[in-house]
């Protein structure tokens, strides 16, 4: 099975950074991009940033300039640097990755890990 774990969430003050990373692990052929959503307190899940195997990268607007966003392939791991910190980023951080298990699957599939909290406080 695939599972993947997040760490590196906590509290920090307005203005902080974290880094966030995300480890894949289990039986994977490939991975074709990995990225972060979060889910803010009453709010739906949305996009954070993506990374494709090639190394392109993508980013929500509120978060351009702030975040980066990079991917160890060979670990399968992807990592968000978040810099200045702001209190509107507070939200539970989920990793994704859209994969193939096998190299006869035809058609990737997306997994999720279980978030981590992210809370930017004074």
């Amino acid at each position: 099975q695939v599972q993947l774990v997040e760490s590196g969430g906590g509290l920090v003050q307005p203005g902080g950074s974290l880094r966030l990373s995300c480890a894949a692990s289990g039986s994977i052929f490939s991975i074709y991009a990995m990225g972060w959503y979060r889910q803010a307190p009453g709010k739906q899940r949305a996009l954070v940033a993506t990374i494709i195997s090639r190394g392109s990268t993508n980013y929500a607007d509120s978060v351009k300039g702030r975040f980066t966003i990079s991917r160890d392939n060979a670990k399968n791991t992807v990592y968000l640097q978040m810099n200045s910190l702001k209190p509107e980023d507070t939200a539970v951080y989920y990793c994704n990755a859209n994969l193939r298990v096998t190299m006869s699957q035809t058609n990737n599939r997306d997994y999720w890990g279980k978030g981590t909290l992210v809370t930017v406080s004074s």
